[in-house]
């Protein structure tokens, strides 16, 4: 799977599991467009990191909730490199809380950011894309929007929508040379679960059989086929990246 002159947006890509996929792009050759939101203060820490690597990369801020950002993301990127190849819609936020408990402003904000923030981004991308006839969108979902997951009414249904959001994509422009999948995490290394009490870590640990969570590098070796020419006849698919927590 090579990605040589390939140009990747990937946002929420300043850290954790964004950060680990544009990596493994960048490592097939691809060039990349880093994108997170204004605030984020370690979004050019990771551009240095990666230019010092050997990488292209352009940079932008921008919230993945507001149109004219997106579209400026997608600017910076042809102008930048000529072109966009491959979309990864990674960016996404969650607000935890009992549904009885939840308000209509942590409802909107996931939302607004984990669902309509792609929304937008596809949607302004796969039109650059399909003057191109060519294109590669991958979503990052969550086995919550499959299977659902108490005290996370607004992440799973955000996360339910954009595989929804997926299929209607990957019909949408098929016939435009553009494929669109998702993947769906399960348990993933990361700060959180780093911090979490070992007993409820074992817990977890009991009921994956592979028995370990998956690490960033995981997903980003699923993304990595989707975004390559390898998976050219597959789209409107949905991967769970679990260990076989669910199956």
């Amino acid at each position: 799977m090579q990605l040589e002159g390939k140009t990747a947006v990937v946002t929420g890509s300043a850290r954790g599991l964004g950060k680990a996929i544009a990596r493994k792009l960048a490592s097939m050759g691809a060039n990349i467009v880093l994108n997170d939101i204004g605030t984020s203060d370690s979004l050019d820490a990771t551009a240095e990191e990666f230019r010092n690597a050997g990488c292209k990369v352009a940079v932008t801020r921008g919230d993945v909730r507001n149109a004219d950002d997106v579209k400026a993301m997608i600017a910076t990127a042809v102008e930048a490199f000529g072109r966009v190849d491959i979309l990864v819609n990674n960016a996404g936020i969650t607000k935890d809380k009992p549904m009885s408990m939840m308000s209509e402003e942590d409802w909107d904000a996931v939302l607004d950011i984990n669902l309509k923030g792609a929304f937008l981004c596809t949607k302004f991308a796969a039109k650059q894309m399909m003057k191109q006839k060519y294109g590669r969108i991958v979503n990052i979902a969550s086995i919550a929007g499959r299977y659902g997951n108490k005290g996370q009414a607004n992440y799973s249904a955000s996360k339910a929508g954009l595989i929804g959001l997926t299929k209607t994509t990957a019909r949408e422009f098929a016939s435009r040379g553009i494929t669109c999948n998702a993947v769906a995490p399960g348990m993933i290394k990361s700060k959180m679960t780093d911090v979490l009490p070992e007993e409820l870590k074992q817990k977890y640990l009991d009921s994956i059989p592979l028995g370990r969570f998956g690490t960033p590098e995981d997903v980003a070796g699923v993304v990595a086929f989707f975004a390559s020419d390898d998976s050219a006849y597959v789209t409107g698919q949905v991967i769970d990246i679990d260990g076989g927590l669910v199956m």
